[in-house]
């Protein structure tokens, strides 16, 4: 993919990621990075940092690794202060951290839902209420990765649908609330994303991933590439005047409902 955006855009900024280690979330602070940012990553594997951290320099961009988890508002607040100390106010805040499997609800014990609400929506939380006075303020940004589940009702999803409609909300306040000290907050909403961790347990199969793709109007799935332009977008001066969105990244698929991920749809 070419990029409309110029090099080192980012130049000076610095960047913290949730759940930063991994999947779209790595990309996104890959793409960061290679923009100029510094990258501050957020997760609880301690050898994924490591392998984060690695490919984040490899690409010739700077990273450094906090271990926590953000369902843990004191650890999640300790991270980011030692991350302020590195490299200064943070510029950028990336709420990643999520976690998802498919499941009926009368199949799903209590713990098993309140884990996903607990690590997306208090996650979320967590981060944006700890990061807030290490924010360099005015022109800071935040952006949450939400899901369409949050708009769009998917069976075995529950305990997605309504943490990510959750932090959908979350996303519309903060920019309320957050605004008049010049902090934007939008959300990114990536649809079927190839070669993700989501995607393998939602669409294990060549069958199931065919018929997602049918289900798509652009014709294929989407690239962790197309998820980190867009977030970049949001944090680029070209977004100066955007906050409180939810930018939906998923090729026009929940426009016609999320009925292609249903387990034997």
């Amino acid at each position: 993919m070419t990029s409309p955006f110029p090099e080192q855009l980012l130049a000076g900024r610095h960047a913290f990621v949730t759940g930063g280690t991994s999947g779209i979330n790595l990309g996104i602070a890959l793409r960061l990075a290679r923009a100029g940012a510094r990258a501050s990553l957020l997760g609880r594997n301690a050898e994924r940092g490591a392998r984060a951290v690695r490919a984040v320099t490899g690409a010739g961009g700077e990273a450094a690794f906090h271990p926590a988890d953000v369902r843990d508002y004191p650890a999640v607040a300790a991270a980011i202060g030692e991350a302020a100390k590195r490299w200064g106010p943070l510029d950028i805040l990336i709420n990643g951290a999520a976690g998802n499997f498919p499941a009926p609800a009368v199949g799903m014990s209590s713990n098993a839902f309140r884990a996903v609400v607990d690590i997306d929506l208090l996650g979320t939380f967590n981060a944006s209420r700890a990061a807030f006075e290490h924010l360099r303020q005015p022109g800071s940004v935040v952006v949450n990765v939400s899901a369409p589940q949050a708009f769009a009702p998917a069976a075995f999803q529950s305990h997605v649908c309504a943490a990510k409609a959750g932090v959908d909300m979350l996303t519309r306040v903060l920019a309320l609330e957050w605004g008049g000290v010049g902090i934007r907050v939008n959300a990114i909403t990536p649809g079927p994303i190839a070669g993700t961790e989501g995607m393998e347990r939602l669409a294990p199969g060549p069958e199931e991933r065919d018929r997602v793709v049918r289900s798509i109007p652009l014709g294929r799935m989407g690239t962790v590439e197309d998820v980190a332009e867009a977030v970049l977008f949001l944090c680029s001066p070209a977004a100066a005047f955007i906050t409180g969105a939810v930018l939906v990244c998923d090729g026009g698929w929940s426009l016609g409902g999320l009925g292609s991920m249903a387990p034997g749809a």
